[in-house]
C-alpha cells in the first residue's frame, strides 16, 4: 500500500522537485517497498535492523576482464553492524540541525550493499547516550547529516500523530462507515492545526498555567495539550468578559454559569 501511494504521488510531484524522498519507519525497510520506491525515483531514508544482512561493495572489474552477463551487484564480505559499532575506530563528530538547533553527534558512516534495497546504500551508525542506532539511505550520495536530519523530521511527525490520537481522540469516534471515519480524522487534523497556529510565537507563560502546582517549576517545552488548554482558557475568558460587559442580564449570567458547570462536569 505504501508503494502504491508513492506511485500515485509521482505524477503530482514530477517536474516540481529536483529530488524525491520518503522517510519511513523501519517496518517499511523491506524489499516490497524499497525497490518500487527506487523504481519510481524516490530516495528512502529509514532505520536498519541491528542484524541486517549487509555485504561489502563488489570489487570493480576491468572491462577486458569482465565475463558474460551483468557485473556483480553485491560484495562477498558480510558486514556486521554490531562489530562495526563495537570497534573504537572510525567514530567521528558531525554537526547537524535535527530539531531546529545545531548539535554535534557521534557517528560512523560507510557504504554497503543490501539485497532488500537492490544495491548500494549509505549506512549511518549514531551513538546516542548509551547505545547505537543504525540508519540508511538508498541514495549513497546522501550525507550522514542529511540522513540524521531527515529521521529527526520524521520523529516530529510521529509526535504529531500521537497528539492527534491522544489529545483529540482520532480513531475513537463511534461512526459506522469509512467516509465518516475519514471526515472525523480530517476534522481532528484541522483542530490540531488551528491550535498550533494560535500558539505559534506565544511564550511558555502564555500557554502553561501551573499555578495549581507551584512545585512543578521545571522549564520544558509546552505540549500540544498545554496549547489546547491555553486556547480553551482564552476562549472561556472571552465568553465571561462578553457576558459581564455592559449591564449583564440574569439570562446571560445563568447561561454562563450553566456553561461553566458543564465544563466542570
Amino acid at each position: 500500500m505504501a508503494a502504491e501511494q508513492l506511485h500515485g504521488l509521482k505524477p503530482w510531484v514530477d517536474g516540481t522537485f529536483a529530488e524525491l524522498g520518503a522517510v519511513v519507519d523501519g517496518a517499511y525497510a523491506k524489499r516490497s517497498f524499497l525497490r518500487p520506491a527506487r523504481a519510481h525515483g524516490f530516495t528512502v531514508v529509514s532505520r536498519l535492523r541491528k542484524d541486517a544482512a549487509l555485504w561489502s561493495l563488489p570489487k570493480p572489474v576491468a572491462p577486458e576482464q569482465r565475463g558474460p552477463g551483468r557485473p556483480p551487484t553485491y560484495g562477498k564480505q558480510r558486514i556486521s553492524l554490531a562489530k562495526r559499532a563495537g570497534h573504537p575506530r572510525g567514530w567521528q563528530e558531525v554537526e547537524c540541525v535535527p530539531y531546529g538547533e545545531k548539535v554535534v553527534q557521534t557517528i560512523k558512516t560507510f557504504l554497503a550493499t543490501w539485497w532488500p534495497a537492490g544495491g548500494v546504500i549509505r549506512v549511518v551508525l549514531v551513538w546516542e547516550e548509551d547505545d547505537w542506532r543504525p540508519f540508511f539511505s538508498t541514495d549513497p550520495e546522501v550525507t550522514a547529516e542529511e540522513i540524521l536530519e531527515a529521521m529527526a523530521d520524521r520523529g516530529a511527525e510521529e509526535q504529531t500523530f500521537t497528539d492527534v490520537k491522544e489529545v483529540w481522540g482520532a480513531g475513537q469516534q463511534q461512526v459506522r462507515n469509512l467516509h465518516s471515519n475519514e471526515g472525523c480524522f480530517n476534522l481532528n487534523l484541522w483542530m490540531y492545526s488551528l491550535v498550533e497556529a494560535w500558539a505559534w510565537g506565544k511564550g511558555e507563560e502564555e500557554l502553561v498555567d501551573r499555578s495549581a502546582s507551584p512545585w512543578d517549576s521545571e522549564p520544558r517545552r509546552p505540549s500540544h495539550a498545554d496549547k489546547r488548554k491555553g486556547l480553551q482558557r482564552e476562549v472561556l475568558q472571552g465568553e465571561i468578559e462578553e457576558a459581564l460587559s455592559g449591564l449583564p442580564s440574569k439570562e446571560k449570567i445563568r447561561a454562563l454559569a450553566q456553561r461553566l458547570l458543564d465544563l466542570a462536569a
